[in-house]
């Protein structure tokens, strides 16, 4: 069976940083549970961060590479360097999926962890720039296919080939 490794905020679990989920209703997902496929997982959480916890967001310059590689920094609105949470958090979920046999990922965009398409610009003004978060730039580095929550039609074909 293939496994899909899931934000656990999608699923419902009150992960977020503002202590709140961000639930995704969609008949796919609704199957996939009852399957046994989903792995719900929220890296900022299994890294130690607190719920609810200040907003953060890759520093302006800077990328998943650049985090990952150690260059770039994470930093919440208070301004204090959250790096190595993010950097372990993107660890434990890269564990998460192989433990669990997960070649496939549906992750909350704009998340500085699970952010596939893109990423908040690191101004905590809003704007959006193109980019993935660090997890889903490790998990995607690894092999695991990342799709955003509105890529779900797109994850279903995926599973379907």
């Amino acid at each position: 069976m293939r496994r899909i490794l899931v934000s656990a905020c999608l699923l419902g679990q009150p992960v977020r940083y503002d202590g709140n989920a961000k639930p995704l209703r969609h008949p796919a997902l609704a199957r996939w549970s009852a399957e046994g496929r989903l792995v719900p997982f929220c890296p900022e959480c299994a890294a130690g961060l607190p719920t609810p916890r200040a907003a953060a967001e890759i520093a302006p310059g800077d990328d998943a590479a650049t985090v990952l590689a150690g260059h770039g920094r994470v930093r919440d609105r208070a301004g204090e360097d959250r790096t190595d949470a993010f950097r372990a958090a993107a660890r434990l979920a890269l564990a998460a999926a192989r433990a669990h046999g997960c070649g496939f990922a549906l992750l909350t965009d704009r998340s500085p962890s699970c952010g596939t398409r893109s990423v908040y610009a690191g101004r905590f003004d809003g704007a959006l720039r193109p980019g993935m978060g660090v997890t889903a730039a490790l998990l995607a580095a690894h092999g695991v296919k990342v799709f955003a929550e509105s890529e779900i039609d797109a994850l279903a074909a995926a599973l379907a080939d």
